[in-house]
């Protein structure tokens, strides 16, 4: 065996291309950083508004399911609410929006509404055939649910 140590030899030409990507790299680190900074800086719109209030709305009707649990929620008298603060909203807004923000407040309300009184019309006849009770529980009527299939 040998005491001499292996020579290290550098190639110039690695050595630039290491930094091109070096640089390289830190372009584009810097660039996702402005757009994160650009995106974090826009303002909220009035649509901003709109869609929070009716996302709240259509969550509470249980057309999209609570983000953190992914469960539906049936909470007509929730939903009611977010409905009618965009029904103040547009009240409130009358003559200064644009036309774009004219129409999706009114159509927003629009759908939410009829998804509204369908929705409840539902609940109330469920109840009505002992399908539901009142305050949300299986009734008399409720059918009978299939038994779940065993877990491996």
């Amino acid at each position: 065996m040998s005491d001499e140590k292996p020579k290290l030899i550098i190639d110039e030409d690695w050595k630039n291309e290491a930094q091109r990507e070096k640089e390289k790299l830190a372009s584009q680190q810097a660039e996702a950083a402005k757009a994160k900074a650009e995106k974090a800086a826009k303002p909220i719109t009035f649509s901003d508004v709109v869609r929070l209030m009716a996302s709240q709305a259509a969550m509470y009707l249980g057309i999209i399911p609570e983000p953190q649990s992914q469960q539906r929620i049936l909470a007509p008298d929730m939903a009611k609410t977010h409905i009618d603060i965009l029904g103040v909203l547009e009240e409130k807004t009358k003559g200064n929006l644009s036309d774009e923000e004219d129409k999706e407040l009114s159509e927003t309300l629009r759908e939410l509404r009829a998804i509204f009184v369908e929705t409840t019309g539902a609940v109330q006849q469920a109840i009505a055939e002992g399908k539901i009770n009142p305050d949300g529980t299986p009734g008399p009527n409720a059918p009978a649910q299939a038994p779940e299939s065993p877990k491996p």
